[in-house]
């Protein structure tokens, strides 16, 4: 019991963002960092007192550190070096959460969420792999290789968990799995055509068993199956051609406004096809920098979660949950869900 509460009570405090010192401050009971330590380290128990103002401090139901721990594997963050490991805790702790109450809701709704890898046991080593298995995503999905309205949906569509944070600008993605669940989470300040990259960039590392050697050259095949599935070969030929020199930016704005993916990747797939030489992919990206100030962000498409707002309004709905059970679910107070919710 005494571990139990103290990996629920690590976990609050890590989702809070809080230091043991900056919790027993917070605390309006006297209580020490190395007592809350010792909580932690399930040591201890605290007696009922400090246990409510546990709670309130790190703005959870006294129940939360009662309730079993989801784990995360296998933890893949897309991230820039300035990501503090604060906030990479703080990021794994609060997606940990989020995914656990997701599964709480599907449980009440008698939802199975099991999930089909197409690629399981593929590895990858190779740039020439990528194609293939980008085109067979979408067979396999029946995505056909027209534009993909919306990628966010399209992964939920195929019991993928995904959660959108706003977090530290260093924080681009992360992709996990729980047990057989996959997980992928993004960083909400991003813009859509972004996002869109992100979310599959993270898809292929839950997909795909990369074998490339170095993180970096891992890093690089993930970017090329997200470039893949926005942009097939077959439709990326029929729009450029099979050799070109050099691109308008009126064609690469065009492009990317219906793809929905950005100027910089389109110019990687061109020259990962082989529709243009090196020479022209070094010299835009020695020019890419002055480009991306004018480039403008035109392409239509939400990329935010919806599915677990579903699923929450249904249960609602049915009667399957009271309000008050929907309020926990969601992170919100009854007031605050009672005033977002009306029935017809």
């Amino acid at each position: 019991m005494q571990h139990h509460f103290g990996e629920r009570l690590k976990s609050a405090r890590k989702m809070s963002g809080m230091s043991l010192q900056e919790l027993a401050d917070r605390m309006d009971k006297p209580v020490s960092r190395q007592a809350i330590n010792k909580y932690e380290q399930g040591r201890m128990l605290p007696e009922s007192g400090i246990l409510l103002s546990l709670a309130s401090a790190l703005e959870v139901k006294p129940d939360y550190f009662f309730r079993p721990a989801l784990s995360l594997q296998s933890i893949e963050f897309r991230k820039h070096n300035a990501l503090p490991e604060k906030e990479k805790a703080r990021i794994k702790a609060k997606s940990s959460d989020i995914l656990e109450r997701y599964l709480e809701l599907e449980s009440f709704l008698g939802i199975d969420s099991s999930f089909i890898n197409p690629f399981k046991g593929v590895r990858v080593s190779s740039p020439d792999q990528i194609d293939e298995l980008a085109d067979g995503l979408r067979n396999a999905w029946r995505l056909g290789f027209d534009p993909l309205p919306d990628v966010v949906e399209m992964l939920e569509s195929y019991n993928v968990k995904v959660v959108m944070l706003d977090t530290h600008d260093a924080f681009d993605g992360l992709s996990a799995w729980s047990g057989s669940i996959p997980l992928v989470v993004f960083n909400k300040g991003r813009d859509i055509v972004r996002r869109r990259f992100t979310v599959l960039h993270e898809l292929a590392h839950l997909l795909l068993d990369f074998q490339a050697g170095s993180e970096k050259d891992n890093e690089k095949l993930a970017h090329s199956f997200a470039g893949a599935v926005l942009f097939p070969k077959e439709s990326f030929i029929r729009a450029f051609g099979g050799k070109r020199t050099h691109f308008t930016q009126r064609e690469l704005i065009e492009m990317k406004e219906y793809f929905g993916i950005s100027v910089q990747a389109i110019m990687a797939r061109a020259k990962s096809l082989g529709v243009i030489p090196d020479s022209t992919y070094r010299n835009f990206c020695i020019t890419w920098s002055a480009f991306r100030v004018s480039e403008p962000d035109e392409y239509k498409s939400k990329e935010e979660p919806a599915r677990f707002r579903q699923l929450l309004d249904r249960a609602l709905s049915e009667e399957v949950i009271t309000m008050s059970k929907a309020a926990e679910l969601a992170g919100k107070s009854y007031e605050e869900m009672s005033m977002d919710i009306t029935f017809v």
